[in-house]
């Protein structure tokens, strides 16, 4: 699955959120239509880590069902080095964050929040492999390497899409509303669609991106907005993925790990109408 292709899923599901959220009043003397009141959109670059996990491959052909016990795993930036400003925009570690406020108050919202997060088996470790290789019971270790016949990577994507609900609670604003600082809490949950390359004792899989598991998120930001329309946000995130059925050769292959993730993003209010524009940095005190 491409970026476009990800990017129109999610204006979609956002296009049908939006209508869905528009009550009609039967009386309108007494009733008002409920509007969305305000949309926000931002993008970033972000930063990981993860938890050390055991990897389970199952592949009947060669008679192999086994662990890689443990295995440490890194990130891989792509924004951190000279050429950054000579790639597209969606090749180094990215995130997109889509959502609105849908309360009077515009402190609650909904969020389509996606992560471009980067999972690599690190080079040159001793792993343990425990199972069976074969057909034979094995409890051994090898040495993960690509000289070696190794490498397990996530590298387009261990990709974290989750549908938020959004706590925004104000902090400071200035008396002409030019300045806000929000403090901004999030959880959610949704599926992951990594790509996935690899070699296992030589032998390559087919790669390519998949639905690949579930996973769940905790993210905290602190948001300044200036001028009404821009927004600087920076977060930190907790996220626990379970991968499944990840194609290896002639097999599958499932994880489970977690990550802590550092964004720093750059956004802007899009509110419905231009009387919520003035209103949108004020209301959350």
């Amino acid at each position: 699955m491409s970026f476009k292709n990800i990017v129109t899923l999610a204006l979609a599901a956002c296009s049908v959120i939006f209508a869905t959220t528009e009550s009609k009043g039967q009386d309108h003397k007494t009733k008002k239509k409920h509007r969305i009141e305000a949309v926000y959109f931002s993008w970033g670059y972000n930063s990981e880590w993860y938890t050390k996990s055991t990897v389970h491959v199952t592949q009947g052909e060669f008679g192999n069902d086994y662990d890689f016990v443990q295995v440490h795993a890194n990130d891989h930036k792509g924004w951190n080095n000279k050429s950054v400003f000579k790639q597209a925009l969606t090749i180094p570690q990215y995130n997109y964050r889509l959502g609105f406020y849908f309360n009077k108050k515009k402190d609650l919202g909904f969020e389509i929040n996606f992560d471009h997060t980067k999972y690599l088996i690190s080079d040159n470790q001793n792993i343990q492999v425990k199972g069976k290789l074969g057909g034979k019971t094995v409890d051994t270790s090898v040495f993960f390497s690509e000289k070696n016949g190794f490498y397990y990577f996530l590298n387009n994507g261990a990709n974290f899409l989750l549908f938020n609900l959004v706590k925004r609670v104000g902090l400071y604003h200035s008396d002409d509303n030019k300045l806000a600082i929000d403090l901004t809490g999030k959880a959610g949950i949704g599926p992951v669609i990594p790509h996935v390359e690899n070699c296992l004792f030589g032998a390559k899989n087919d790669q390519g991106f998949q639905f690949g598991g579930w996973n769940t998120g905790l993210e905290t930001a602190l948001r300044v907005t200036v001028m009404r329309y821009a927004f600087l946000e920076f977060s930190q995130k907790v996220d626990y993925a379970r991968y499944s059925n990840l194609k290896v050769a002639s097999g599958t292959a499932k994880q489970n790990f977690g990550t802590y993730e550092l964004i720093l993003s750059l956004g802007f209010n899009l509110p419905t109408t231009w009387h919520k524009m003035k209103e949108v940095s004020a209301t959350a005190k």
